[in-house]
């Protein structure tokens, strides 16, 4: 066996069915009694409604959290949190919603609970990725992970199947990654491949029946292990590409990662084949990164770059920006293999096998 080093984070995790309901005492457990809710403009009316649940826990809300954390958001969030003399986070949502919240507690140190209702996985990291004049940057700190997150598969129930198939992809790509990280251990790559797993059981299920509640919960504990494998151990081309081309380009961050995952897959399998064969078996194929295609192929991903706004002249833009300062990877960042990875991606091919 190879040495390694494993640091686990310390993220209080409750989940189960009408967890929602232990809110209140989680803020008080904290030593905290006035909350700044937060959420999407898309979850306005749920976070108003947790607003009411919480009385006088809750300070107010702010409903502006967007994908990839803007910095100026941040700090109109701030100085809304200092206005209301707030002395805690509570971020109702999915992964831009959860990194508004990091964001705020990056800076003022506030403690955060969390109440995941996709399948982003940042909930359990001490990661946070934020943009500023184009660029989008990550950061680790520990004031950057939640103190508590709450997994109510409730909550879920609802979760469009488009946003679920995506959701559910990005957590994917963070236990994918971590099998290959330069300081990958085996505990992380047993909890990568449960989380795999159960996301690979869930997701066809979910698409089938949306309401299906075994699958909810199937796929949020996926969700789960799958985003603490990201604050454990490193990220490789995958991560790279995707905060390339959605800082630079604007795009949606879910539906990057699910259109990009069987390309970077592809590319890095050929270095370490033996180390993404699990995923293969998993999925029942030959190759990981032909298996996550056709995977998300049949549960309806997108799989093409280029109904995400982005032009073909885009590509060499891309290419050159995610060879500037490159993450680690197994196989090494050729310039003209990378291109064509965003072309197949663009055009959404099916990897070469």
């Amino acid at each position: 066996m190879r040495e390694f080093l494993y640091i686990g984070n310390t993220a209080r995790v409750i989940f189960g069915c009408r967890t929602i309901s232990k809110l209140a005492d989680e803020i008080r457990r904290l030593g905290a009694s006035r909350a700044l809710i937060l959420s999407t403009p898309f979850q306005r009316n749920d976070a108003e409604a947790l607003a009411q649940k919480l009385g006088a826990l809750a300070a107010g809300v702010f409903t502006r959290a967007t994908m990839h954390t803007p910095v100026e958001v941040t700090m109109e969030a701030i100085s809304v949190y200092d206005k209301l003399e707030a002395d805690c986070i509570v971020s109702f949502g999915g992964g831009s919603t959860i990194g508004l919240g990091k964001a705020i507690a990056y800076r003022n140190d506030a403690p955060q609970l969390v109440v995941a209702t996709t399948y982003a996985g940042s909930e359990v990291t001490p990661i946070l990725g934020q943009t500023e004049n184009g660029i989008k940057t990550t950061v680790r700190a520990p004031s950057i992970l939640p103190e508590t997150v709450i997994y109510d598969p409730e909550l879920t129930y609802n979760l469009p199947i488009a946003m679920s198939v995506t959701s559910g992809l990005n957590a994917m790509a963070h236990a994918v990654e971590g099998l290959y990280a330069q300081d990958r251990n085996p505990i992380a790559s047993i909890m990568a491949l449960e989380g795999i797993g159960a996301l690979h059981k869930a997701l066809p299920a979910i698409v089938a029946n949306p309401q299906d509640t075994a699958a909810r919960a199937h796929a949020l504990y996926g969700s789960w292990l799958c985003g603490a494998i990201l604050g454990t151990v490193g990220m490789a081309l995958h991560h790279k590409l995707c905060h390339t081309l959605g800082g630079s380009f604007d795009l949606p961050h879910a539906e990057t990662h699910a259109i990009l995952l069987p390309h970077t897959i592809a590319y890095t399998e050929a270095a370490v084949p033996d180390l993404l064969a699990p995923v293969a078996e998993i999925l029942g194929a030959r190759r990981a990164g032909t298996g996550l295609y056709d995977f998300a192929l049949g549960i309806g991903a997108p799989m093409r770059l280029r109904d995400l706004g982005v032009t073909a002249q885009d590509l060499d833009t891309a290419a050159e920006m995610a060879m500037s300062n490159p993450y680690w990877n197994p196989r090494p960042l050729e310039p003209a293999a990378i291109r064509d990875l965003l072309q197949k991606a663009w055009k959404g091919e099916r990897p070469s096998s």
